[in-house]
């Protein structure tokens, strides 16, 4: 049997990373999704097979869509929640009719992934993605003003707080804005003020418990299409796996996943597995993830980060940080000869280096970083398989 299926994630066709490029990389799949329809519209089949039929051409296949989202109405269980359900069910159908049988999705409310630096510069001169829990405050509860922020924090948390924002120049201050607001993957603006506390308005009353008991019925709903359909779906733990923004989040620990697969008790009902985002509070048990959640693993996205007790983490090199990840690759080999299955991995997020420096591409997808990336986990899964 071979290995993991290697792939990297592609934004369509103004992604500055192209195609061929991936191809280059020696991925023989393509993680995508269809960006420029909104959510809770469907994706019809003529849409997906634009989409697919680029990727063939190119000498690669669909591996995995990331991702199908789930709007916000289905997350509070208002609106138009019922339909975009209905119209969700029918993109499943859709996307096996064309048979691609891997979907990932997740369920954070209003933003996706938080950072406050994406250009945070190494030791040795390159980039990487960094979340400051400092600074993430100075945000909330000076620069984005959300009403009773200050009550989300201690004290001496607001004090040190405001030091640091009295040490900001306006620049700083500025950039800072427009990293926490960036838009969602695949997407070149940034949120605005008035559209987050809008939008934070909307889930008003909706805490831990309730957001949890949407995303239960939610599978309840999807899953039986899911099992009819062969589609595993892979649910993507939280980034960062804390709430932000007064904002509940109910896919961040292991206790977490376990709830959501023993809910919906199916295969279809499975895990995106990210090394990152579950890292930062429980790098060292990742391993035993693996055992513990194999069978329901349908995706991996594996990188590092190096977090400290403070909550700060930045993304570290593939294979160095909280996770050790000849562990995890470990699991995962012995995992997949197990079942005699594949499973779709791609190096998730990679540092801005080389020529990459002076290319703008989404914060954490340029090229060179995640292609030293893939280069090192194939290594990794080589030598552990005896290949």
């Amino acid at each position: 049997m071979r290995g993991l299926i290697q792939t990297m994630r592609w934004f369509g066709p103004t992604d500055p990373v192209t195609l061929h490029f991936l191809r280059q990389a020696g991925c023989e799949g393509v993680v995508t999704a269809l960006h420029h329809i909104p959510p809770g519209e469907i994706w019809t089949i003529t849409e997906i097979n634009k989409r697919k039929e680029m990727i063939t051409a190119a000498g690669m296949s669909w591996a995995v869509v990331e991702s199908l989202p789930v709007s916000e109405d289905i997350k509070r269980r208002s609106g138009n929640w019922q339909q975009h359900i209905a119209h969700y069910i029918e993109s499943m159908r859709n996307l096996a009719a064309c048979g691609i049988d891997v979907i990932t999705y997740n369920f954070m409310p209003v933003l996706d992934w938080v950072r406050t630096d994406i250009h945070w510069t190494l030791e040795n001169g390159s980039r990487a993605l960094r979340f400051e829990r400092l600074a993430f405050i100075v945000f909330d509860v000076f620069l984005l003003r959300r009403p009773g922020a200050d009550g989300d924090y201690q004290p001496d948390d607001i004090t040190a707080a405001v030091r640091l924002l009295q040490q900001m120049t306006t620049e700083n201050r500025e950039t800072l804005f427009k990293n926490a607001m960036l838009g969602l993957p695949g997407t070149d603006g940034h949120f605005t003020r008035q559209q987050i506390l809008s939008a934070l308005d909307t889930y008003e009353g909706i805490d831990a418990n309730a957001l949890r008991q949407h995303l239960l019925l939610f599978l309840q709903a999807i899953i039986p299409t899911a099992e009819e359909l062969g589609i595993r779906m892979a649910i993507h733990p939280d980034d960062p796996p804390f709430p932000v923004l007064g904002l509940p989040r109910v896919v961040s620990t292991a206790e977490d996943l376990q709830l959501i697969l023993d809910a919906v008790p199916a295969t279809a009902n499975g895990l995106c597995f990210c090394t990152g985002s579950l890292g930062v509070l429980a790098g060292p048990e990742l391993p035993d993830m693996v055992k513990r959640f194999g069978p329901r693993i349908h995706f991996l996205h594996l990188r590092n980060v190096q977090s400290d007790h403070s909550g700060n983490f930045y993304e570290s090199d593939h294979l160095q940080g909280n996770t050790d990840m000849y562990a995890v690759m470990r699991e995962v080999v012995l995992l997949m000869q197990r079942e005699n299955r594949r499973i779709p991995m791609r190096p998730d997020h990679g540092h801005q280096m080389l020529d990459d420096l002076g290319k703008k591409t989404y914060p954490g997808y340029s090229a060179i970083g995640r292609l030293k990336g893939l280069a090192e986990l194939r290594g990794l899964e080589a030598g552990i398989a005896g290949k």
